[in-house]
């Protein structure tokens, strides 16, 4: 018989497979450009196909078309260590390979049927893999699933609250449960006797405004209750006011990684525990959107280290939520499009998501522990997003990513505490020491230019260099830079040198 496959995690593998990866696939080196040129936006543009051409150009022709004049007006987001926007992973080599896999042979992923295909199969033992890597129960996380990104996975943990605290509220007033996904908004909270249902969070991420306009909810009804001192973290008395206000029903979500700073909004198991204590005593859904910040879970193995100690603590307690969303091209470092959703309740998801009158869409194996994607998610169409997440899962280990990820960090600290020192930048939220800075960065670096002139050019004078990319956004009514690392193939000596001398050159 032959022996299983050992897999161990190693960099250095790693770093192998990536070279191998490029000698294939890239004509230059990852830190090559980050960006296009002008002149190649402008020549991809200007020779796009402007009508379809009445004979095809042929396969030979359209290759030579894609290759000349759409690749060079892409950006290397995902190729280029030093992209630092909008929190794009890279893909490692097993998930490229893996996704290569997806699209030669283009499975439907929508239905188990187990004498059909094992696509259903690999999908869910991926999401038990990913169970295993965040610390989450297998026996308690009974509703998983793959999703198209992080903002599909808000919309499952309002979708799913919103079931959940509805139908509760109907049972108080005496009333059998309806589902929202059978009768509506409309009637679900006329038979619970309610006026409303609120969303409660921390500076939360745009996503859970649109999830909440999608479902009926409204974004004027993601309220941001923060405490003064510090607008990351929960006003606990706020929160339980608006938890206990008359006719509302409400779903507290809480920002494992808030988008701009990357920082928690809790602080250890304490203050979670108090969340959900309010959460339980209100009946409330308490739904974490953890995009990138769950994966400080994986820190939780270093052995005696304190050097992640606050984001092993920022990330205590998810285990006791309802939902938790995930994203799997951020920290995971698998392709456009990934993210991933997990919670406790597989029938409230089967409420919301079933498929009225479609005999044809029904699984053949009734009893079997794998549940139709279709039954518990968005979309009935599904690309087999699973393949890479198990790939890169298996190949590089639970001891791999958490090698990748403290890179990232101590990569952000050392920019953090770089920019900390230079009279030219302030580092944002402003801290009074770099212990203190330490503590607070996780791979997020927030900063601004302390001249004003220079501060309302800084991201276009940052990213027309070439050398880095960095994205903008705005903090205490001023505009702010924001550098997200999360590629794996982050060196932090070659990348910080990188990153200083681009920051250097913008003050002399």
């Amino acid at each position: 018989m032959t022996e299983p496959v050992t897999m161990e995690p190693d960099e250095i593998s790693l770093a192998e497979d990536h070279a191998a990866l490029e000698r294939v696939v890239l004509s230059s080196g990852p830190t090559a450009r980050v960006l296009p040129s002008a002149q190649d936006l402008e020549h991809a543009r200007a020779l796009l196909i402007k009508s379809l051409p009445p004979k095809g150009l042929g396969f030979a022709q359209t290759k030579d078309h894609l290759l000349k004049v759409v690749v060079p007006g892409l950006n290397f987001a995902s190729i280029s260590p030093n992209y630092y926007g909008f929190v794009t992973g890279g893909v490692t080599p097993a998930a490229w390979f893996a996704d290569n896999v997806v699209s030669v042979y283009d499975q439907n992923v929508q239905v188990h049927i187990p004498d059909h295909s094992v696509a259903t199969d690999v999908e869910h033992r991926a999401l038990k893999l990913l169970l295993d890597l965040f610390q989450l129960d297998e026996k308690v996380w009974a509703h998983t699933t793959v999703t198209s990104g992080a903002t599909a996975s808000n919309v499952l943990g309002l979708a799913c609250g919103r079931e959940f605290v509805l139908c509760a509220a109907a049972e108080r007033n005496g009333v059998d449960c309806k589902s929202v996904g059978e009768y509506g908004i409309v009637e679900v909270l006329r038979a619970s006797g309610l006026k409303g249902l609120q969303v409660l969070s921390t500076l939360p991420h745009s996503s859970l405004g649109k999830a909440a306009g999608i479902l009926g909810i409204g974004r004027a009804n993601v309220k941001s209750i923060c405490a003064n001192q510090n607008p990351l973290r929960f006003d606990l008395e706020r929160l339980e006011m608006e938890l206990a206000l008359p006719g509302m029903a409400s779903i507290v979500a809480i920002s494992c990684g808030e988008v701009n700073t990357g920082r928690f909004a809790t602080g250890g198991i304490e203050e979670f525990q108090k969340i959900r204590a309010l959460c339980d005593k209100y009946n409330a859904w308490l739904h974490v959107d953890g995009a990138f910040g769950i994966f400080g879970r994986i820190l939780s193995h270093v052995s005696d280290s304190k050097e992640f100690d606050s984001i092993r603590k920022g990330c205590e307690g998810l285990e006791l939520a309802d939902s938790i969303t995930a994203d799997g091209h951020k920290l995971l470092n698998v392709p456009y499009d990934c993210g991933i959703f997990f919670s406790r309740y597989a029938k409230t998801a089967q409420d919301v998501f079933r498929n009225p009158n479609a005999a044809y869409l029904a699984t053949s194996a009734a009893a079997d522990t794998v549940i139709s994607p279709n039954s518990i998610g968005i979309e009935n169409s599904r690309r087999f997003r699973a393949l890479p997440v198990y790939a890169t899962l298996i190949a590089y280990g639970r001891n791999g990513y958490r090698a990748m990820l403290e890179k990232q960090i101590r990569l952000a600290r050392r920019i953090a505490t770089w920019i900390f020192d230079q009279p030219e930048y302030a580092v944002l939220p402003r801290v009074s020491s770099k212990d203190e800075l330490l503590e607070n960065t996780f791979m997020v670096v927030l900063f601004s230019a302390n001249n004003d002139d220079l501060n309302a050019e800084l991201v276009n004078k940052i990213n027309s260099t070439s050398q880095i990319y960095v994205s903008g956004t705005s903090w205490d009514g001023r505009p702010a830079c924001r550098i997200a690392i999360s590629n794996y193939k982050v060196d932090v000596e070659r990348d910080f040198a990188r990153v200083m001398g681009v920051l250097q050159n913008l003050v002399k």
